[in-house]
């Protein structure tokens, strides 16, 4: 079982940063993937960002974007602190959600965070 926890939430103007944290423990040996994904009000969750492992958790990886975050966010991986970072840059109302982690492993069920609210706004 993987625990997911993510914090770095806020409340943010517009332009401004956050980086949002999601600490990783278990037994995470059938890791594939990490992603990040939002839910705005009233709106479907949507895909963020993920991490594809070449091998295993904390590898090096293939990292991709949903495009309207691409070149504002960043994801990063710190092996030593079990924790994946999401760098938020140029915040837009736009971006304004619940932010949560997920661990997807090779075999059975992905492990999801409870999330972290970030607010954009004047």
């Amino acid at each position: 079982q993987v625990q997911l926890v993510e914090s770095g939430g806020g409340l943010v103007r517009p332009g401004g940063s956050l980086r949002l944290s999601c600490e990783v423990s278990g037994n995470t040996d059938d890791a594939y993937a990490m992603n990040w994904y939002r839910q705005a009000p009233g709106k479907q969750q949507e895909w963020v960002a993920g991490l594809i492992w070449s091998d295993g958790m904390w590898s090096d990886g293939t990292i991709t974007y949903r495009e309207v975050v691409r070149g504002r966010f960043t994801f990063s991986a710190d092996a030593a602190r079990n924790t994946l970072y999401l760098q938020m840059n140029h915040l837009k109302p736009g971006d304004t959600a619940i932010y949560s982690c997920k661990y997807v492993p090779r075999r059975g069920l992905d492990s999801w965070g409870k999330g972290t609210q970030v607010t954009v706004s004047s």
